[in-house]
């Protein structure tokens, strides 16, 4: 399946100088539903990674001032590729998935974390290599914490 979208947006600038970049599709339906969607790719050819953000007029992302070195003028009409960034519930093994498939909040909560814990989750489970009888445990463990709204390891 391919998570990438490519599309042309005219940004705005606000008064704080974050450039605005309207998003013209439903994140959800491209994505999957979810509370948050963290994404990478590029804007105007520089990169960036950022967050989806949702108001009444449409999706869009609100990039600082510092995201690049040529600050884009109000108006101007530019290319923008995005895709969600980190491991999706897809690209998870499937022991993992159906434990997150078997608790909704569990796995809302994990789709809305910033990758860095999302990353950090499946290394721990991921190493267990030596003692395999533990990748239970530890993914029980997981959904648990992730159910209290835990972004990491207590």
């Amino acid at each position: 399946m391919d998570t990438q979208r490519r599309f042309r947006a005219t940004v705005a600038v606000d008064q704080r100088g974050r450039t605005i970049v309207p998003i013209p599709f439903d994140p959800d339906e491209a994505w999957g539903a979810k509370p948050r969607h963290p994404v990478r790719g590029s804007v105007a050819g520089c990169s960036m990674r950022g967050t989806v953000q949702k108001q009444e007029d449409g999706p869009f992302i609100a990039l600082g001032p510092a995201w690049t070195q040529v600050p884009l003028r109000d108006g101007a009409e530019i290319e923008v590729v995005l895709e969600p960034e980190g491991p999706q519930r897809a690209d998870l093994a499937p022991d993992i998935a159906g434990a997150l498939d078997a608790e909704p909040d569990a796995a809302a909560f994990f789709d809305s974390l910033a990758q860095f814990y999302r990353k950090a989750w499946l290394r721990w489970i991921e190493s267990t290599k030596r003692n395999p009888e533990q990748r239970p445990v530890r993914i029980a463990e997981m959904v648990r914490n992730l159910k209290e709204g835990r972004k990491e390891r207590p």
